[in-house]
């Protein structure tokens, strides 16, 4: 991830938390990256103010690109048209299914945003992203495209099976 931020190690935040405020607030973006040792993950340290802003213009940039969307076609075409700029494994989706994605993509936009959460938006693209995959392996899409029988359910890793 990469953020314009100030940085500090968590030692730092613990053990001179006075010093690691004032580096917060002399940081020109209002935030701070705190390294963690190891394998754990990296935290940011932020401003309510700074975080209240970051959600507003998620907010807003939201509602304009839906309210696009919604006002004509001409505009979804040209959204679709575009989508390769932002996301360009797109290009290995049928164009049906490229279209799709645009209208499942602003749907849950719409949607995450109005709980105040980016946790639907990435699992969607990441799921489109997939699907992507397989249209770019010629063989995995003929294997997937085969028929066979179903098999049933696939019980869960771990579970004892009859």
């Amino acid at each position: 991830m990469s953020i314009a931020a100030s940085e500090i190690n968590f030692s730092d935040l613990s053990n001179k938390p006075a010093d690691s405020v004032r580096k917060l607030q002399e940081s020109p973006s209002r935030t701070l990256l705190v390294h963690r040792r190891g394998e754990e993950e990296d935290l940011v340290l932020t401003t309510v103010s700074r975080a209240q802003e970051v959600r507003e213009v998620v907010s807003t940039t939201t509602a304009l690109f839906v309210a696009l969307m919604q006002h004509s076609d001409r505009v979804r075409d040209l959204v679709t048209e575009v989508m390769p700029t932002a996301f360009p494994w797109v290009r290995f989706l049928p164009r049906q299914d490229m279209q799709a994605f645009v209208v499942e993509l602003v749907q849950t936009l719409e949607a995450a945003d109005s709980l105040s959460t980016p946790v639907p938006v990435t699992q969607l693209v990441s799921e489109w992203r997939h699907t992507a995959e397989v249209y770019a392996d010629p063989s995995l899409l003929a294997t997937l495209r085969q028929d066979g029988e179903d098999l049933g359910d696939v019980p869960a890793p771990g579970a004892a099976t009859a």
